[in-house]
């Protein structure tokens, strides 16, 4: 996975675009994003874990690649943070996104921004966060800079869902497997075969067409770690996340695409959820705090600016 040696910057960025644009009203079913009670759960989990178990409520919050809300809509309804600011290089995802926080009732803003260019004054958030993004940003360190620009003293960075080198390596096994098996899977549990309207094949071949260009990094531990330490973050913290878990999600999304989605049977998606979230927690509790971070599929990172922390969020007198 990193980009191909001729992937220029913007290259790199118009891809993302494109990208992310056509996958931006898919992209919540596709990958299971849930903005209730569960969503809730999983979101303020990897930030716990991210911040080394430490538990406190943010102030101004800032979203790098905010996708749909994933993240920050989860991290409000928690009451984790207290604004949400979310940047996307993707106006359909963030369009997306503005129409999950009126459902859902928040208020939000949205700027179409790079990570490397952040459009915002000095030290105007408490948290710079973001999930699965680090590794589509072309220039790291100059991003890592304005991540540090931005966050008052004190403030935290905490970014999640990152890719480790390992990363594809522990996804091609059961992608292979979940190829192969599909036909009978669909056959055990009575799906039918997917078949896709015209549009819906030519919004999967420009994705196909353009996924090869939208991951730059995959991250080896100390290199990121010390990516942010160089910047001038303190405290700069990694830890390996999701192992049985991924490799079992991979097996089942590979299956769960060769069908329709409405022939799906409902008790399939009940099981196959609460088996993967089984499996989250057998990570989380027996096999995260005991492996090196570099064996795991994802890796979660924080660190502090230097400086006394700026207070926390205005709390209600009543």
């Amino acid at each position: 996975m990193p980009a191909a040696p001729d992937a220029t910057a913007e290259r790199i960025k118009d891809a993302n675009t494109r990208y992310h644009d056509v996958a931006a009203k898919s992209y919540d079913a596709k990958w299971g994003i849930n903005f209730g009670e569960t969503g809730r759960g999983q979101v303020t989990e990897k930030l716990r874990k991210a911040l080394g178990g430490a538990e406190r409520r943010h102030g101004d919050a800032l979203e790098i690649g905010s996708g749909t809300g994933y993240f920050s809509l989860n991290l409000l309804s928690a009451g984790a943070i207290e604004t949400a600011t979310c940047t996307d290089i993707s106006p359909g995802m963030l369009a997306t996104l503005r129409g999950n926080a009126g459902r859902l009732g928040f208020e939000v803003e949205t700027v179409v921004a790079e990570a490397e260019r952040l459009p915002f004054a000095d030290d105007s958030f408490d948290l710079v966060f973001g999930h699965a993004v680090l590794h589509h940003i072309p220039d790291l360190r100059r991003a890592t800079g304005e991540f540090l620009r931005v966050l008052r003293p004190g403030g935290t960075v905490a970014f999640c869902g990152e890719p480790s080198a390992n990363g594809d390596r522990v996804a091609a096994v059961p992608k292979r497997l979940g190829a192969v098996a599909a036909p009978v899977w669909r056959a055990l549990v009575r799906a039918p075969k997917a078949h896709g309207t015209v549009a819906a094949d030519a919004e999967e071949a420009a994705g196909h067409e353009l996924e090869s260009e939208v991951d730059v990094h995959a991250f080896d531990p100390e290199t990121l770690a010390r990516t942010f330490t160089e910047a001038g973050f303190e405290a700069t913290r990694i830890r390996g996340e999701e192992l049985l878990a991924n490799a079992y999600g991979w097996g089942l999304r590979t299956v769960e695409a060769s069908a329709d989605p409405d022939g799906i049977p409902a008790l399939w998606r009940r099981f196959a959820f609460r088996s993967y979230l089984a499996l989250q927690r057998v990570d989380a509790e027996l096999l995260e705090p005991r492996l090196p971070a570099a064996l795991f599929y994802n890796l979660v990172l924080s660190a502090r600016k230097p400086g006394a922390r700026t207070p926390g969020p205005r709390q209600n007198s009543s």
